[in-house]
C-alpha cells in the first residue's frame, strides 16, 4: 500500500531540498503559526512543541494527507540560538559558539488527522566549532545569508570554515534528518 498524500508544513528551502534529493514526492504547505520560543522549556521540548504545531496546523486543512510538521534549535545547554535579526547579533552569535562544541535538535511530527494517527521524534547532533577570531567570523558571514539560520550559520555553505567536527546526523543540521524521517516514513501504517 502507498503512503497518502505527503506534504511538508514548511517552507524552509533546505528541508525541501533534503526531501527531494532523498526521492520523495510532496508538496509543500508552509504552517501559518506563530512558532514558541519558551524560555521555560528544554530546547528538546520547544523543538517537539513547535513542530506539532506546524504539523497540526496544516493536517486542519488537509485531513486525509500525511503532514510533516519540523522545528530545529540550536543550543548550548539550555541556551537558544535562534535566527539572528542583525548581521550584528549573528556575529555575536557565533562568537559565542566559537570553539564550543553546541548541539542540533530537530524535532519532527509525522501526523495524519484522519484516520488520526501521529509519530514524533527528535533528534540531536553535537557540533565542535573551531576557535574563531573576529575576521574569520566577518569573512563567514559576507558568503551567507545568516538571519535566516538557527545559531547563524549553514554547514552546507563553507561549513568547514568554522566547524571542527560532527557526530551525529549531518542533515540534521541542514534541518531535517533525513534518514530518520525515511526510517518513520517506511514504518507508516499505511505503506505496509
Amino acid at each position: 500500500m502507498k503512503l497518502p498524500a505527503f506534504i511538508l508544513a514548511s517552507g524552509s528551502p533546505r528541508r525541501r531540498e533534503l526531501l527531494a534529493q532523498a526521492g520523495l514526492r510532496f508538496r509543500v504547505e508552509a504552517a501559518q503559526v506563530e512558532e514558541l520560543n519558551g524560555a521555560d522549556m528544554t530546547p528538546r521540548e520547544l523543538c517537539r512543541a513547535n513542530a506539532f504545531r506546524k504539523a497540526q496546523a496544516v493536517a486542519r486543512q488537509f485531513p486525509e494527507a500525511l503532514v510533516l510538521g519540523a522545528d530545529t534549535e540550536v543550543h548550548l545547554g539550555n541556551r537558544v540560538f535562534g535566527k539572528p535579526a542583525t548581521l550584528k547579533a549573528a556575529h555575536q552569535m557565533l562568537r559565542r559558539l566559537s570553539g564550543c562544541t553546541h548541539e542540533v535538535t530537530t524535532a519532527c511530527c509525522l501526523l495524519r488527522a484522519r484516520p488520526a494517527h501521529r509519530v514524533m521524534f527528535d533528534v540531536t547532533t553535537h557540533v565542535q566549532f573551531r576557535p574563531l577570531s573576529d575576521g574569520q567570523i566577518r569573512d563567514y558571514l559576507a558568503t551567507i545569508n545568516p538571519l535566516d539560520k538557527a545559531g547563524a550559520y549553514a554547514v552546507q555553505e563553507n561549513g568547514e570554515w568554522i566547524v571542527e567536527a560532527i557526530e551525529g546526523s549531518f542533515t540534521n543540521i541542514v534541518g531535517l534528518p533525513v534518514q530518520q524521517v525515511l526510517a518513520a516514513l517506511a514504518s507508516w501504517p499505511a505503506a505496509r
